[in-house]
């Protein structure tokens, strides 16, 4: 199949006016502080790429000030965007709809100008390659700068077009991979908001006491349930508190495993186990992770579904679904035999931003958590029945959330599986096609 593609550097193809390769060099025309506005036109950073997307809710916005005065790197929706500068090869498609943007200075959009030669999204899927990526490395060492790679030199870089046919079903294939992780990534947004409502209802609110306090049914309960929670109020260290219930300090609900220190535990042999760290965490995977021992204790062996907890440096709670690994210290995992898994995490997310405040405070390059916070941060317990109750209600929901995250998970990785192939001609569409079907 390879022998049927075209191979083209990018300097032609913007010369024939198929393609279009700006970056977001603006000069004179960089935004100022003060135009940095809550509402507005998006700047998009390499940093606010990740996972083949822009992250435009948590983006930094210029005021229309600013927008009238850039000229250059004003993107539009099917981009494929590129970061060139400090973090280099990360790579975004722009979908369509997407609100208007701009590319800071370290990024570069690029833009197929004409369909019929070269399809957008394959475009994305291209330049995702190993192919393209090992062209980027090359390319970093033609200036002073050692991260970085200029507008001059990615018109260098080769694109290889196979014909358009192939184009198009290449992106159809590694597109339906991509936006079955899309779908579950939005239902998963969903069902952390109802979590979160649900949660924020029962014990900070206490929407239902307040009801039942004031003689009023509860609708969205069965009778069951409601005749569960109480019907008034009294006072505890923590204020007024629904009757019966209990405070305890988050140290109470389960146990906080501290990770080991895994350089200590080099793998031997075939057998080994990816690290997981607090960079681990935080992108959700163990993709080009440290690798341990797996002879160690099983207590230290991490599992989809556990709750991790990072108390040092960037505290953050997740639960993890990223496949089987080791603990490393500066990460608790937490388990529980009195306890939901709901009810400790949704705990800990609640003191979450007390826990970073906390950790900001510290007088030390790395800040973090002592257990006695975690003993000071108070939790209220309701009776045995309704916890029961409340899990019966809440735990399908954190197992579904878990699952479509494991699920996010192998459909990335079968795409990253065919997409050298494809890209490189080994593996047939017709095969592809087969294989994908199933798994959507």
């Amino acid at each position: 199949m390879a022998g049927k593609w075209a191979t083209r550097m990018v300097q032609e193809l913007q010369e024939q006016g198929l393609l279009l390769v700006e970056d977001g060099n603006h000069g004179e025309y960089r935004p100022r502080s003060i135009e940095f506005v809550p509402v507005g036109t998006v700047f998009v950073r390499a940093a606010d790429m990740n996972g083949g997307r822009v992250l435009f809710e948590s983006a930094s916005r210029i005021n229309e000030v600013a927008f009238q005065r850039i000229r250059k790197g004003v993107g539009a929706p099917g981009d494929v965007l590129l970061s060139h500068k400090g973090t280099v090869g990360k790579i975004a498609y722009v979908p369509i709809g997407s609100p208007p943007f701009v590319c800071s200075p370290q990024t570069t959009f690029w833009r197929s100008l004409d369909q019929s030669v070269i399809d957008q999204r394959f475009l994305y899927y291209f330049l995702c390659s190993t192919n393209f990526q090992q062209q980027l490395v090359a390319r970093k060492g033609e200036t002073d700068m050692a991260d970085y790679v200029s507008l001059t030199s990615q018109r260098r870089l080769i694109i290889d077009l196979p014909p358009l046919k192939e184009q198009q079903s290449i992106a159809y294939i590694l597109g339906a991979l991509d936006d079955k992780i899309e779908c579950n990534c939005k239902m998963n947004k969903t069902l952390e908001e109802i979590i979160g409502a649900i949660f924020k209802s029962w014990f900070v609110a206490f929407d239902s006491v307040r009801s039942k306090s004031v003689g009023k049914n509860l609708p969205e309960l069965s009778s069951h349930i409601a005749e569960l929670f109480p019907d008034g109020f009294e006072d505890s260290e923590l204020g007024r508190i629904p009757r019966g219930w209990k405070v305890s300090g988050l140290n109470e609900t389960g146990t906080f495993l501290n990770g080991l220190a895994l350089q200590k535990y080099p793998p031997q042999g075939e057998q080994s186990l990816p690290v997981i760290k607090i960079a681990q965490l935080r992108k959700g995977s163990t993709i080009g992770a440290d690798q341990a021992s797996a002879d160690i204790d099983s207590a230290y062996i991490v599992e989809d579904g556990d709750v991790l907890f990072s108390w040092s440096g960037s505290l953050h709670c997740i639960l993890w679904s990223g496949g089987r690994g080791a603990l490393n210290q500066h990460l608790f995992k937490v388990t529980s035999e009195s306890f939901p898994k709901w009810f400790y995490y949704l705990w800990i997310r609640y003191h979450l931003p007390h826990f970073r405040h906390i950790a900001e405070g510290k007088a030390t390059t790395m800040g973090h958590i002592q257990r006695k916070h975690l003993a000071e941060a108070k939790v209220l317990i309701p009776s045995n029945e309704l916890l029961c109750v409340m899990d019966q209600l809440l735990a399908p929901y954190i197992q579904a959330l878990v699952c479509h995250s494991i699920e996010c998970r192998k459909l990335a990785d079968l795409r990253d599986a065919l997409l050298p192939k494809l890209i490189s001609g080994e593996l047939r569409i017709a095969d592809a096609e087969r294989i994908i079907g199933r798994h959507i």
